[in-house]
């Protein structure tokens, strides 16, 4: 028999000659720290009595104290809760009272409203610059100013779009998240850097490099289509059409592409007078992004585009949102209303090439 055979000091043996076990197969020791670890050797049952730990299975029932009001017990649960989160993935977030919460569109520009913006508001300046005969011409035939009081909610907007992505701060990071798990259905926290971003597409595996150009306003734009009830269903929507097998194409790079061309129709004062009308620019900054990006979605599916045709597509959108932004509005408000699918996409699919009645595009050539 070896020396270092698991058997009881007092076994039982039986008359063939073996010897009869009556400890159990495991046991529990104190390592240097006080911690317990999984013994190897055997211990009998009974000795176990002798363990601190395990002594109050041994007492009867009318000796028997509430574990949670053991010292140990007590010390143990608050290790326990200073534990913070783990988020699964390469690279993380900055730590959060509200981490893995998702946050709002009032939430999240309630935050630049009250933060410190001075250095993103030294370029560019809000209206294009025009002198002599494009300056009178512009006066008499072109667009109205917009009014006094809402031009420092405009300057707001442009100065978001000067402000890249922070990571040390939670409110960036809440937002991401937040944009991640209502176009994905997922639901714990993503990495900070990672393929999963090229999966909801951006270019590469840290998305403050697409944002060039449009700046922290991209994501609010994708955070108002994701949050926003009536756009999550159009969000979805595009999201699908952009993982098509044969007509994909990068859903956000193409969102920040979107939200430069509102952009610049704000800087042009192409929104002045439907802003004037409505007594605010965030709201229809916001309506513009999301039907422009609707325009897109059905172009891109009715006409067949690939990713090779997305210069051409951005590009007479652009105009489009300069010339006739009301015309884009009053399609969005008519696929929000009566809750029109997108062809092909959800829902009931439209004769090969043929555009619904109720939304009535205009094409750019019409203009």
């Amino acid at each position: 028999m070896n020396e270092g055979a698991c058997w009881p000091p007092n076994g039982e043996e039986r008359e063939d000659g073996q010897v009869v076990r009556t400890s159990a197969e495991s046991s529990l020791q104190m390592d240097e720290q006080g911690s317990f670890l999984p013994a190897i050797k055997c211990v009998p049952i009974s000795a176990l009595k002798y363990q601190t730990v395990l002594q109050a299975l041994t007492q009867e029932d009318g000796g028997l104290e509430p574990a949670g009001d053991s010292p140990e017990m007590l010390r143990a649960q608050e290790e326990w809760e200073a534990v913070e989160n783990i988020q699964p993935g390469a690279g993380g977030w900055e730590s959060s009272d509200r981490h893995g919460q998702l946050i709002s569109f009032n939430e999240a520009l309630q935050h630049f409203q009250t933060a410190d913006l001075s250095s993103c508001r030294t370029t560019p300046q809000p209206a294009v610059s025009r002198r002599g005969l494009s300056a009178l011409f512009r006066c008499f035939f072109g667009p109205p100013q917009l009014l006094d009081g809402l031009q420092e909610e405009r300057d707001l907007i442009l100065a978001i779009a000067q402000c890249g992505l922070d990571s040390k701060d939670p409110v960036h990071s809440r937002v991401l998240q937040t944009i991640y798990k209502k176009l994905t259905g997922a639901r714990f926290d993503c990495a900070l850097y990672g393929t999963h971003w090229e999966e909801l597409g951006f270019q590469g595996s840290n998305p403050a490099t697409d944002l060039r150009g449009a700046g922290f306003l991209a994501l609010l734009h994708l955070l108002y289509l994701v949050m926003d009830s009536k756009t999550l269903l159009l969000a979805h929507d595009i999201f699908r059409l952009s993982q098509h097998h044969t007509q994909h194409f990068p859903f956000c790079v193409m969102s920040v592409n979107i939200t430069r061309i509102v952009i610049q129709a704000l800087r042009e004062e192409c929104l002045s007078k439907e802003c004037n009308r409505q007594h605010a620019v965030i709201a229809v900054v916001n309506s513009l992004y999301a039907a422009v990006f609707l325009r897109l979605a059905y172009v891109w599916r009715t006409q067949q585009k690939t990713v090779l045709d997305s210069s051409f597509v951005l590009k007479d959108l652009e105009i489009l949102a300069k010339k006739n932004p009301k015309l884009l509005l009053r399609n969005l408000d008519t696929y929000l209303t009566k809750g029109l699918p997108l062809p092909g996409l959800s829902g009931t699919q439209s004769v090969s090439g043929t555009r619904p009645k109720d939304l009535g595009f205009t094409g750019v050539c019409d203009l």
